[in-house]
């Protein structure tokens, strides 16, 4: 039998006050899709950054087709055929797609001169393009393209480097449902040509999809390895978390109120022409589904004052109001939970308690000095009831995970008593864990009369957590589903404008 086409023995990786890797085993063969899982914090990324020459292990030894080696360097890394396609996007914004996708590994000409082959990156970027289904010029700039297209020229990197083992961390956070099924079908293209595929993925039913084999890391430690006929959703949460999955949230049946939140005939800048309107209940949960580029952040924006509304009406408790900032919204009692958490909703480099604080100074304040005794204590008071586990509300934000960061997100905005929340992908990046929590603080705040619209590309989310769902389709709202409507099939026909 063949040597694996790499082995991981007894791998240990320390970072100040963590063992992040715990004596780990992994092995990987040739045209095979390996899924690693595990909740945020398990190792999985340390791991891979440890294979991929980013990090280097304490201890345990790695083998490339049964003989030890040592990854020095991610451009070392790179030689022996392994590329590391990172979840955080790696790509320089003012350069173009064949400029980025050949960056630092750019073929030449013309030596002893050794001139940059500008038509022989033109001519592969093209090919690569069209490997990708994307109908773009390799001359367009990487900072026009969306989140969804520049993730897909993440992989085309990958794609370039003719890689033998390819790491894909959450490679379908930022992807649509077409881009998903894409990327999906070039897996299965690539696992044919005897690539190996490492992916890594919160999305537990992509998992099922398209996996070989699944190994799962716990508190940086094996805890157990499923094989495709073993691979299903209960069994990966139990291995994950120790507990059975039906511990976890359950749909809740809620009680709506009145119309909290009225939008009427509203004109978004930069989608169609056609207007918009929608209502959301106190105490109701409306999801919101569609492609990435159909306008649903756009919307959301123009409601809580980013962008400015061509024409329509915004109400709220039935009271028309006049939005032209974001500081108007928040007086109304509109808040808005951004979908890139880490660049527009929070500063990582200040304090859970600073965060929180932030957006109601104005409310901390006497004659002008700001009360930090009762910031201290709004700030203790989010930590307790969202269950954000931090040591301290003085701990640097940048140092808790992905789904503590997002309660902070949120918290910084319940703390203020919201009347309407709009959450634009709610759970981007957070492992089952988190998504259970953050899933059981929208029901808490729905319970309370808040009104939730959750923007989400994760339809199995959308399922879960909707008491009805609205979906966008190249800017305009393409229909209204009920509770007893929703299916995946159901949203993605409006969602691909196919109904």
């Amino acid at each position: 039998m063949p040597h694996p086409l790499l082995t991981a023995r007894g791998i240990h990786k320390h970072f100040p006050g963590v063992h992040a890797v715990n004596n780990v085993d992994a092995t990987f063969h040739l045209g095979e899709v390996v899924a690693v899982i595990g909740e945020n914090g398990a190792g999985k990324s340390t791991l891979m950054r440890i294979i991929a020459g980013v990090d280097q292990p304490d201890a345990g030894e790695i083998q490339l087709e049964g003989q030890p080696v040592t990854i020095s360097s991610v451009s070392q890394a790179t030689d022996l055929g392994i590329a590391f396609i990172h979840q955080e996007l790696n790509l320089a914004d003012n350069l173009s797609i064949a400029a980025n996708i050949f960056l630092g590994r750019e073929p030449k000409r013309f030596r002893p001169f050794n001139l940059i082959d500008f038509p022989t990156i033109t001519r592969q970027t093209e090919g690569i393009l069209s490997r990708l289904s994307l109908d773009l010029s390799p001359h367009r700039l990487v900072g026009d393209l969306s989140i969804g297209q520049q993730q897909m020229i993440e992989i085309g990197k990958a794609l370039s480097q003719s890689a033998r083992l390819i790491i894909m961390d959450e490679p379908t956070s930022s992807l649509t449902h077409h881009e998903t099924r894409r990327l999906f079908s070039l897996i299965r293209e690539l696992k044919g040509q005897g690539v190996c595929i490492v992916y890594i993925s919160h999305r537990l039913m992509e998992v099922n999809e398209i996996a070989d084999r699944v190994i799962v890391l716990r508190d940086g430690q094996n805890s157990g390895e499923l094989q495709k006929d073993e691979i299903e959703h209960s069994r990966m949460v139990a291995l994950m978390v120790g507990r059975d999955s039906t511990d976890f949230y359950q749909p809740q049946t809620r009680q709506t109120g009145a119309v909290r939140l009225q939008v009427e005939n509203l004109v978004v800048p930069g989608l169609s022409n056609q207007p918009i309107s929608l209502s959301l209940r106190g105490g109701e949960v409306v999801g919101m589904a569609g492609l990435v580029g159909a306008g649903r952040t756009e919307l959301a924006e123009s409601i809580f004052g980013i962008r400015q509304p061509v024409s329509g009406s915004i109400s709220v408790d039935d009271q028309q109001i006049r939005i032209n900032s974001p500081k108007d919204a928040i007086q109304a009692g509109i808040f808005l939970v951004p979908e890139d958490r880490r660049l527009h909703g929070l500063i990582t480099a200040f304090t859970i308690r600073d965060n929180i604080a932030l957006p109601g100074l104005g409310r901390y304040q006497m004659v002008g000095f700001i009360q930090r005794k009762t910031i201290e204590g709004v700030a203790e008071k989010m930590v307790e009831e969202l269950s954000i586990k931090t040591t301290s509300i003085n701990q640097e934000l940048g140092l808790l995970s992905g789904g503590n960061q997002q309660k902070v997100a949120i918290g910084k905005w319940f703390s203020l008593q919201p009347k309407v929340l709009l959450l634009d992908e709610p759970t981007r990046g957070v492992d089952v864990m988190s998504k259970s929590e953050i899933y059981q603080l929208i029901d808490q705040l729905a319970e309370m009369g808040i009104a939730i619209l959750a923007i989400s590309s994760d339809l199995e989310e959308i399922l879960r957590i909707s008491d009805r769902v609205l979906v966008m389709h190249k800017g305009i709202l393409a229909g209204q589903l009920n509770r007893d409507q929703l299916t995946e099939e159901t949203i993605m026909h409006l969602a691909t404008g196919t109904v």
